[in-house]
Formats: structure tokens, C-alpha cells, sequence
């Protein structure tokens, strides 16, 4: 029979809470790694400096390692920073959003990198003509010009990290911290337990969030790939 009696006992347990979790863990990430690529990028698009080649070379060689190869040692990192700082330590959301950041460069760079490029270096020498400072030209010409790189990249990251599992099931220990991936999991984990209703009506519910801001920002998305592709 059609019920919604799924959705209602998802209301009762702790998976609004899962939820607000994943919003503000993969919207601080989003904005992390697009400021921090944007900067990134913008350097080694417009500046020359000893190191720069090495630099990319570096990058395009990192990123071919996932992140969750390290999460043993991002595990140790974590349990010993928390011993000083509780606030980053295993269990907490602020350490699960500094690590996905520790490795929000490297695919974005290149991506930006690739985008930045195709702005005109005129539109830099005609602001600096004019008096403007780098930090003027980056933040008042250039980030517009290239809002459409950011909000796929800002999109991406959102998607990556709204739906992770691996390093947020290590670092996140407490059943209330969770988010929505480590939450839907425990809830078909164990064989005997599994609760397929409600791992199914959460999955929908997780989804719909996602596929609202993809339809939105779609628009920049063809564009804002295409364009850092080709000038990369």
C-alpha cells in the first residue's frame, strides 16, 4: 500500500539534524574551495614567479590520489590535534570541513586556472592604469568575469561533499554528529536491523536539495567547463 509513514517517522528521528549537518559542512566546503582555488588559480594565471611550473605539476600529480587514500593518517592527525584543540579533533564538524579543504585544490586549480585564462590581460593593465591594486582588480573585475567557473566549482564541491561517506564515517563518531550519508548507512548496516523504508525515504529527501541546485546553477555549468578546458 502507498503510506507515508516513512516520511513521517524520518521527522521524529535524528535525520534533520543529519541534514543540517551535510548543509553546513558542504556549504562552508564550497565556499572554501572556491575562494581558495579562486586565489590559486588567479596567481598562477596572472603572475610569474620561480616555482610556478613545479607548482602545477605538483597539483595535477596530487589530485590523481584520492583523499580518502590518507584516512588513516587523517584519523591519527585528527586524534592528536584534538588533544589540543578540541574544536578540530575526531567528532567534531569544523575538523570534517578542514579536511575536505586540505584537498579542495588541485582538479579546481586547473579548472579555474583554465578559465582565468581566458580573461584579457588588458582588462588588468587598464585597472592598473587607473590606480587599482591586485586585490582591487581580483575581487572588482575578475571574479565577475569568471562567475561562471565558480559556481560549477562551488557546485561540484557541494554535490562531493553533501553525499561522502568514507572520511565523515571515520571522523564523525557520535550518532548525533553524523551527516546524511553516515546516518542512512547505519540505519541498513547491520543485516537483521536494516531499515529499507526509511533509508529509502531519506535517500529521496537527500536528493531533492541537490537536484534543486543543479537545475539552478545549470546554466554555468556547459559554459564554465568547456571555456577551462579549452584554455587549459
Amino acid at each position: 500500500k502507498i503510506s507515508l509513514e516513512n516520511y513521517q517517522t524520518l521527522l521524529g528521528s535524528l535525520f534533520p539534524r543529519w541534514m543540517l549537518h551535510s548543509f553546513i559542512v558542504a556549504t562552508a566546503t564550497a565556499i572554501g574551495t572556491v575562494l581558495m582555488a579562486a586565489a590559486a588559480a588567479y596567481a598562477f594565471s596572472r603572475f610569474r614567479f620561480k616555482g610556478r611550473r613545479g607548482s602545477l605539476t605538483a597539483l595535477l600529480i596530487i589530485q590523481m590520489f584520492p583523499q580518502m587514500l590518507a584516512f588513516v593518517a587523517i584519523f591519527l592527525l585528527l586524534l592528536t590535534i584534538g588533544d589540543i584543540f578540541p574544536v578540530l579533533g575526531i567528532g567534531s564538524l569544523l575538523g570534517l570541513i578542514a579536511v575536505y579543504l586540505g584537498g579542495a585544490l588541485g582538479a579546481n586549480t586547473f579548472l579555474m586556472y583554465g578559465f582565468f585564462n581566458t580573461v584579457p590581460r588588458e582588462l588588468d593593465e587598464a585597472a592598473k592604469i587607473d590606480g587599482a591594486t591586485h586585490a582591487q582588480i581580483y575581487w572588482t573585475i575578475i571574479l565577475r568575469l569568471v562567475s561562471p567557473i565558480l559556481a560549477v566549482v562551488g557546485l561540484l564541491s557541494f554535490i562531493s561533499t553533501f553525499g561522502e561517506f568514507i572520511i565523515a564515517r571515520v571522523v564523525l563518531q557520535s550518532e548525533r554528529n553524523w551527516t546524511l550519508a553516515v546516518g542512512l548507512y547505519g540505519w541498513v548496516s547491520r543485516l537483521l536491523e536494516a531499515n529499507w523504508g526509511l533509508f529509502a525515504a531519506g535517500a529521496v529527501i537527500t536528493a531533492l536539495p541537490v537536484l534543486a541546485l543543479f537545475m539552478y546553477l545549470q546554466k554555468y555549468i556547459v559554459g564554465g567547463l568547456t571555456a577551462g578546458a579549452v584554455k587549459g
